[in-house]
């Protein structure tokens, strides 16, 4: 087999290797520009990349010999999947290999919060010594709503289960999950039950600001919310409001509505500041599901898979 695979994105270094092992030329070249890209990506079968550039037409309209395209994660929010599809173009990507990374940093954002670690350990620091003030909150005497159950919302049902807390699950596309202790459930159930509420849906047209002000206020209890799927679900306008009138008791949030800081409006940067500014919101920088195991784990998974794709026996 005489195929080659672009790299534009930054990689484990064992993503040549595995390619090579299965036949696969790789050219790694995440310093490329995309005019670099779209001069080039023409001469390629297939393609890697995680989040440096759009895959839409005008990519697609370039790379006229592309049999596959590789996420090298969970999401395809900057892919145009109908048009690539259109294409008889693959898309391969990899959710096996973050979800357990993804999972535990769940864990540890809902530990935290509930906790009030984050604020705690700034006080001691500060010298404050503050006990009943950062009394915490127990997960088995609550109820944890889930949002989604693929890869990543089963993976963090998993981990849960370990507390004793009751948990709900809600997923539009899916039926027949439910056991003894995962609860397949409606979202009417889920409004009326949820003490805590985590988000593992992509970012889709349909769940673009879905979580929002009016969704929230459908909840009978005051909530906590936990969001380490794609910031563009949570409108960060709504999530202040809902704190402020104490719907949401507190939020643990990986992922922003805009991560490239530099490209934030004046408007959008105060409501930065004005989040970043709470004591019950705890922060990361989109590293769920980001570990050293990880990365590496995603090119294993991606390789098998084109592997797959090309009906060759993996190593």
């Amino acid at each position: 087999m005489n195929k080659k695979c672009l790299i534009i994105d930054d990689m484990h270094e064992s993503i040549v290797s595995l390619l090579a092992e299965i036949g696969i030329e790789a050219t790694y070249a995440p310093g490329m520009t995309r005019a670099e890209i779209l001069n080039t990506v023409g001469d390629y079968e297939g393609i890697l990349v995680r989040s440096k550039t759009t895959i839409d037409k005008e990519f697609i309209d370039h790379a006229q010999k592309l049999e596959f395209i590789g996420r090298a994660g969970a999401g395809l929010d900057k892919i145009d999947v109908e048009y690539v599809e259109s294409k008889n173009i693959e898309i391969l990507n990899a959710p096996e290999g973050n979800r357990d990374a993804l999972a535990e940093h769940a864990v540890g954002l809902l530990l935290s919060m509930l906790n009030n670690i984050n604020a705690a350990d700034q006080q001691v620091r500060n010298w404050i010594w503050d006990r009943e003030g950062n009394r915490g909150v127990e997960l088995s005497d609550k109820t944890v709503g889930i949002v989604g159950y693929g890869y990543m919302g089963q993976a963090f049902v998993q981990r849960l289960r370990a507390f004793d807390c009751r948990i709900l699950v809600y997923d539009k596309y899916k039926k027949g999950f439910g056991t003894k202790k995962v609860e397949e459930v409606s979202l009417e159930k889920l409004f009326s039950k949820t003490d805590i509420l985590s988000l593992h849906v992509p970012l889709t047209p349909e769940t673009r600001s879905w979580i929002n002000k009016d969704f929230i206020q459908q909840f009978r209890k005051d909530i906590h919310v936990l969001n380490t799927a794609r910031g563009e679900i949570l409108p960060i306008k709504d999530l202040l409001e809902l704190l402020d009138d104490g719907k949401v008791l507190g939020a643990a949030l990986d992922v922003l509505e805009k991560e490239k800081f530099n490209q934030l409006s004046d408007e959008e940067k105060t409501r930065f500041e004005d989040l970043f500014s709470r004591k019950n919101v705890v922060l990361s920088p989109h590293v769920a599901g980001w570990t050293f195991a990880s990365y590496k784990r995603i090119n294993e998974v991606l390789v098998s898979k084109i592997a797959t794709h090309y009906r060759i026996e993996a190593n």
